[in-house]
């Protein structure tokens, strides 16, 4: 029954969608704090990145900067998530004791950049430093073509190697293949902290003969091969760094459905994926299926990827890539249909590749900037026992407010990351994406300038595993006023308190009991000593004065009430 609802409310977000024309009328909804907002950032045969070979110093800073610059293309759209292909075909784009250097980097196999030069530190610092995560994405069953150099050394170490035109591959039922490609990922885990594995081409080539059903060969022995490599990566991961997320790329559908044919090709039966029990037992923190897919190949299989979640993340993978007229030629609505809907039921997204994107085919990135108008978080994954509040320094307020408009945020903790929040509103609500400033800031102390003298500001902490703290608020500085009673007032103006002149006022504020602020003043507004309130309705209200170094003094309260004359 719960099946067949979020299927019945798929189809009714996408009727909406499709009716969907003004970008601006759906961003008057508040957008997920949390979400995941991804990227495949492509290192294969130099797709993505990088286009400069690491030979000299020169060509290793150009090599940086072309990252530099994807990765500030990325920021500005607000994603969250870089999937970095890591190992590549049986070669890294780091320096490994088990594997050499992919050819994507130097433009030899084997040859490192040198000059100190790590590609993957480089990416982490770099990401890290954008409030980004970063997750090494892990080429597995794939080694390359037979005479590349990582093919031919996992020959020499006796493999069990098949060669197809697409390439060669390890065998899954190979034993000595779980330990080693543990091997692999733990090693990076030691190395770099990263936030992530993320796996592909976990799963039987394309190509292999089917079933035999002789020697063992039977599909259900087929997909305990593929399982144990997973638990094997899992357990490796997990216990040198338990909050580094598990995830992996299945085929976009899982299994044949009730009403819906996967064609014969899907995750589960054809090619020995069992991604959602993956997430059941907790063997995958995430799923990144890749979805590139249209219409009811598209709407049904998302539906069923939900439903098997088991309380944990999937992320729908876009075929961005169909966007390039020499791909598949997709229409612009065709991809934003599916980002609405997927975010309508709780999916973050992912696009596949990062150059698709950022190229802005079919006007896919000026959309996606749009879409994302808010910093988002990655969504905390399980596992974590809580993050610790950030406190106030001794001696020193969270916010020092100065008259040229600059603020200095200060506070002290011991996590590894901070969220910074902003609103004119005290106190400030930390739930609501549009006050989120800063993601993951790693530090703990923040530089402001040119700040609105209203602003209000919030931090919280947020540990290894993405759960989030409880707010450190800005203090609001007040005295009290000498005057117990109600401010005079009319119902059109109200008698400022001659207190307010010593102030060095730069601005009123009124505000509910409940301490919302409904109306900013100017000091030149105030004529003969009265503001007028004329058009606000009847009711209690607080009256705040701020000076120009921004303190706030609460001058009394007041109350509005208008009487009628009788006829």
């Amino acid at each position: 029954m719960k099946k067949v609802f979020l299927l019945t409310l798929i189809c009714v977000i996408t009727i909406t969608t499709q009716a969907q024309t003004n970008l601006s009328d759906y961003l008057t909804q508040r957008l997920p704090k949390r979400e995941t907002r991804a990227v495949w950032l492509t290192t294969l045969a130099n797709l993505d990145w990088p286009k400069t070979y690491a030979r000299s110093e020169e060509s290793i800073q150009q090599q940086k900067q072309e990252l530099i610059d994807i990765l500030d293309s990325y920021q500005k759209a607000n994603i969250n998530t870089v999937l970095l292909q890591a190992r590549v075909r049986a070669a890294t784009i780091y320096p490994s004791d088990i594997e050499p250097w992919d050819h994507c980097i130097t433009g030899v196999e084997g040859r490192a950049p040198g000059y100190g030069y790590d590609p993957l530190a480089f990416a982490v610092e770099e990401c890290h430093k954008r409030g980004m995560e970063i997750h090494a994405w892990i080429a597995t069953i794939p080694v390359g073509a037979k005479n590349s150099l990582g093919c031919r050394l996992l020959a020499q170490k006796g493999f069990r190697i098949r060669s197809y035109s697409t390439g060669s591959y390890l065998d899954p039922a190979d034993p000595r293949v779980p330990s080693y490609l543990a091997a692999v990922c733990g090693e990076i885990v030691r190395k770099y902290d990263v936030d992530g594995i993320n796996l592909d081409y976990i799963r039987y080539p394309d190509g292999w003969p089917r079933p035999s059903y002789r020697d063992g060969d039977t599909p259900d022995e087929r997909r305990s091969y593929i399982t144990a490599i997973v638990r094997a990566i899992h357990d490796e991961v997990k216990a040198v760094k338990p909050w580094v997320k598990m995830s992996c790329s299945p085929i976009g559908k899982y299994s044949d459905l009730s009403r819906y044919s996967s064609k014969n090709f899907n995750a589960r039966d054809r090619v020995a994926q069992e991604a959602q029990e993956w997430l059941r037992t907790g063997l995958m923190d995430q799923l990144y299926p890749m979805q590139y897919f249209r219409g009811e190949n598209y709407y049904p299989f998302i539906a069923d990827w939900v439903e098997n979640a088991h309380g944990r993340e999937v992320v729908t993978g876009l075929g961005t890539y169909f966007l390039d007229p020499r791909e598949g030629n997709w229409s612009l609505s065709d991809m934003t249909r599916q980002m609405y809907v997927s975010r309508a039921i709780g999916m973050g997204h992912a696009h596949f590749r990062s150059y698709f994107l950022t190229s802005n085919k079919r006007g896919i990135y000026d959309f996606e900037k749009q879409f994302n108008a808010t910093l988002s978080l990655p969504p905390a994954m399980k596992g974590g026992k809580g993050a610790t509040a950030p406190t106030q320094p001794a001696n020193a307020s969270f916010a020092q407010k100065r008259e040229d408009k600059s603020v200095t945020l200060n506070w002290k903790g011991a996590s590894p990351y901070y969220n910074i929040y902003a609103s004119s509103t005290f106190p400030v609500d930390t739930k609501d994406a549009r006050n989120l400033l800063f993601a993951r800031y790693n530090g703990q102390s923040l530089e402001l300038k040119n700040v609105n003298p209203s602003l209000h500001f919030a931090v919280t902490a947020m540990n290894r595993y993405g759960e989030e703290s409880a707010a450190l608020q800005e203090a609001e500085r007040q005295v009290r006023t000498p005057h117990p009673s109600l401010l005079s007032n009319d119902g059109t103006d109200i008698a400022v308190p001659s207190e307010a002149s010593q102030t060095d006022a730069d601005h009123y504020a009124i505000l509910t009991m409940q301490g919302q602020t409904v109306r900013n003043i100017r000091s030149k507004a105030v004529r003969q000593n009265k503001l007028h309130i004329g058009s606000l309705p009847e009711g209690m209200y607080w009256l705040k004065v701020y000076t120009r170094k921004n303190k706030a003094y609460t001058l009394g309260a007041f109350m509005i009430r208008r009487h009628k004359n009788k006829e």
